[in-house]
């Protein structure tokens, strides 16, 4: 097991649920997606709304998420959290929930999100405006897909990684999107595709980037005690890391490296497995290059290796490792920010729910959250019983 740590396994996820997903029309607000899903939740868990006391959030959409949020869904939580760090907050929400719970400051804790980017944005948004100094819009940037096109050139430059080894990334989440229906993009999608798509950012195409998607989630969490007295299988959070390095590109250490290496380590070490025991992995696949750094800085396989790690299909279904079961970033949902849709796909495998695309080892999952350009990494290890 792993070291001893008061929060592995303290607290148990026991309802998940999307909300509408794809493009919702501009009669829908992010916060009627909001409340769908949490009424999808309450059910999925066998609970009441009068059970949350807790609520965690973060939204580009609107001002003060966790009070803007719990008036809509009429609730009055006794402890909160709106911890923003870009896409990878509501796999930090996870943990700050357990801490939450195992302190008495809240009994059930729900964590939430929506955007509705594509019916009322068009295109990504980022939390707000910058209002500090950049050193980097002299330069034109188009973020964030620059930022990520320069990761994705250096690792090229330094591992000899190709444009095809990226679009093995894009074609295999493709292929777990054509087994989920709620997924956005279910046509085919070859590396020749890929490649010929509409250049973004060099080495980027358009098929690299993540879509444009409305949606959102929302996830139940509460004691591991009792969590066994409710109808679903609880799933465990046996271990969780953060680790921030920078908030621009142009100060990150070293582009081919991310703070996945440290988040990731500290989550294994508590959980007490390692990178060999996960059965189905859940990374932050806004682009390409995410899958094969976060692989490497995680421990799927050695740095500058990830390129050849993904080639023939391999984190493909039938593949070596499930990797982005759902479709992912790239072809299942991207409303904005991600990671709440993972932790959702990671419980669902876990449970044996995923219908299609179950996969047949599901006692370990392994959910990994990215912010900014590369620039908060979050990783949770979650496990079903036989885990514990």
């Amino acid at each position: 097991m792993g070291e001893e740590h008061d929060l592995r396994a303290s607290a148990a996820i026991v309802g998940v649920a999307e909300s509408d997903l794809g493009a919702v029309g501009p009669g829908i607000s992010s916060l009627d997606l909001i409340g769908q899903a949490t009424v999808r939740a309450l059910d999925d868990a066998g609970l009441r709304k009068s059970d949350i006391d807790g609520l965690f959030c973060h939204s580009a959409f609107f001002s003060s998420p966790v009070t803007t949020a719990a008036e809509y869904l009429g609730i009055r939580p006794k402890y909160s959290d709106g911890t923003a760090i870009g896409g990878s907050s509501f796999v930090t929400h996870l943990w700050h929930a357990a801490a939450a719970i195992q302190a008495g400051l809240c009994e059930v804790a729900l964590i939430v999100y929506s955007s509705t980017q594509r019916s009322h944005g068009g295109g990504l948004l980022t939390s707000g405006a910058a209002l500090t100094r950049s050193w980097e819009a002299p330069y034109g940037p188009r973020l964030p897909a620059t930022a990520y096109a320069l990761a994705a050139a250096r690792h090229m430059h330094e591992f000899g990684t190709t444009r095809e080894q990226l679009a093995e990334v894009a074609v295999a989440a493709r292929k777990w999107a054509q087994l989920n229906p709620k997924a956005f993009e279910r046509g085919d999608l070859t590396i020749d595709d890929v490649l010929s798509s509409r250049m973004v950012s060099s080495p980027l195409t358009v098929r690299d980037c993540c879509l444009v998607t409305d949606g959102g989630g929302a996830v139940i969490v509460t004691s591991a005690e009792r969590a066994r007295s409710l109808g679903k299988p609880p799933v465990y959070l046996l271990g969780s890391g953060d680790a921030t390095w920078h908030m621009n590109i142009s100060q990150m250490p070293d582009l081919t490296t991310t703070a996945a290496a440290e988040s990731g380590k500290r989550a294994f070490e508590i959980a007490g497995y390692g990178p060999a025991d996960v059965d189905v992995v859940q990374v932050y696949d806004a682009f390409t290059i995410n899958t094969i750094l976060f692989l490497e800085d995680l421990g799927f396989c050695a740095k500058g290796e990830g390129g050849r790690f993904v080639e023939n299909g391999s984190i493909a279904p039938g593949g070596r490792l499930a990797v982005n079961t759902n479709g992912g970033g790239l072809s299942y949902c991207h409303p904005g920010m991600y990671g709440l849709l993972m932790i959702i796909e990671a419980v669902r495998q876990i449970r044996g729910e995923a219908g299609a695309r179950q996969v047949d080892r599901h006692d370990l999952a392994v959910v990994h959250g990215n912010g900014g350009t590369l620039s908060s990494e979050v990783t949770a290890v979650l496990g079903g019983a036989a885990t514990l």
